[in-house]
């Protein structure tokens, strides 16, 4: 058919990645959750939801989820972008032009979540930080998951060090501050506001995250995981993991023991920024690596993957469940929709966030029991290749 695109066949798709990304869209959820219905860029979220409920339920998804599952997205984004480049040679067509369509998309995306849905968009940075991925993808895989390593561990490292430090010298720890007026302003707006107001509360939101002075932390919190990514894609470790089995059930035990003991570390020690740095920068990193090689090991099982499956089809539209999620939430809790921002509790914020997941498994698995891909997704692959790709099934 010409002028037309094939869609890939589901026997190429890897049941693994896809798994991952559904997984990733739910982790998100649990950790984007409380920014939707709360100001928690402004409050400190251990007073509030200490007790009860709330307190089991904030400090399980602390563990579990907090700065997780953001490295795992990053880590699929330099993933997805070898099997990109290997798919693009296969076609004949230049990865660094291609690339470049996509992450400009990308980029368009990202501002109208950011500013016209939600302010905690990540979409932005993958698609700045991604052109810097076209100067390092020819690297060899080894070298890439080296350098993806010592470029996030190094600074991190020191950094964590420092404020450990810092924190002991201080009885009372690094104070954790947080801004009375803005928490009063965010509730004043995203409840009662209009929806000018409401958009240039989100520029402000934005920017406070952001921002020139943030530019280097946050650059080195996503970059990395590009790189170890890609790495990863070249070695084959996920396409054909059966060889490194051994190799990645110890990987597997190891990440888990450790990233729960440095998680729980703000929990059972002093609750300062120095632990909680630590417990984000590195305990968060390590549960990455185990839903990785976790998820990968069960992929291979038969029983393990059709428990698994329904995850997959999340995976396969994330995008458009990424953007889902921020447009229900928003008009639910913002005042031009229900005005419930400030309202619920973290409990309910919780339940709130596993029914909508749950429906979104129901709507992803019929939506793509009818086409090849995700609405957003169909676009994407418009602006990336010029050519409309077969839509329906």
């Amino acid at each position: 058919m010409k002028g037309t695109m094939i869609p890939l066949q589901d026997n190429r798709r890897l049941a693994s990645i896809d798994i991952l990304r559904g997984l990733a869209i739910l982790g998100i959820f649990l950790v984007n959750m409380p920014s939707f219905h709360s100001p928690l860029l402004y409050m400190d979220a251990a007073r509030p939801w200490s007790r009860g409920w709330d307190g089991i339920l904030y400090r399980f998804s602390d563990v579990v989820a907090q700065a997780s599952f953001y490295p795992l997205f990053a880590f699929l984004f330099g993933f997805g972008a070898i099997i990109l480049a290997i798919r693009s040679e296969e076609k004949g067509i230049a990865f660094s032009f291609l690339f470049s369509k996509r992450l400009s998309f990308l980029m368009a995306i990202g501002c109208m979540h950011a500013f016209f849905i939600w302010h905690g968009d990540i979409l932005i940075n993958y698609a700045v930080f991604g052109f810097a991925l076209l100067f390092f993808y020819k690297m060899k895989g080894k070298t890439l998951i080296l350098l993806g390593l010592v470029c996030y561990v190094l600074p991190f490292a020191i950094l964590g060090a420092l404020f450990l430090v810092m924190g002991s010298i201080d009885n009372e720890g690094i104070a954790i501050t947080k801004d009375s007026k803005m928490m009063e302003r965010s509730f004043e707006i995203y409840q009662s506001g209009t929806f000018l107001e409401i958009m240039k509360q989100r520029a402000l939101d934005w920017y406070m995250v952001n921002n020139l002075v943030n530019a280097d932390i946050l650059f080195l919190s996503i970059f990395p995981f590009f790189l170890i990514g890609a790495g990863v894609a070249k070695q084959g470790y996920l396409q054909n993991p059966m060889p490194y089995r051994r190799k990645l059930k110890v990987i597997m035990i190891v990440s888990l023991l450790l990233g729960l003991l440095i998680k729980c570390l703000p929990y059972v020690g002093t609750f300062d920024f120095g632990t909680m740095f630590v417990q984000d920068y590195f305990g968060g990193p390590l549960l990455t690596l185990f839903y990785i090689t976790a998820i990968t090991l069960l992929a291979e099982k038969t029983g393990a993957c059709r428990l698994l499956m329904p995850l997959s089809y999340v995976g396969r539209m994330s995008m458009s469940n990424y953007l889902f999620q921020s447009i229900v939430s928003t008009t639910i809790f913002y005042s031009y929709g229900l005005g419930l921002y400030g309202s619920v509790s973290y409990t309910t914020g919780f339940i709130f966030l596993l029914a909508l997941f749950c429906l979104q498994i129901l709507l992803s698995i019929l939506w793509m029991s009818l086409y090849n891909y995700g609405p957003v997704e169909y676009v994407w692959r418009v602006v990336t290749y010029g050519k409309k790709p077969v839509m329906k099934r």
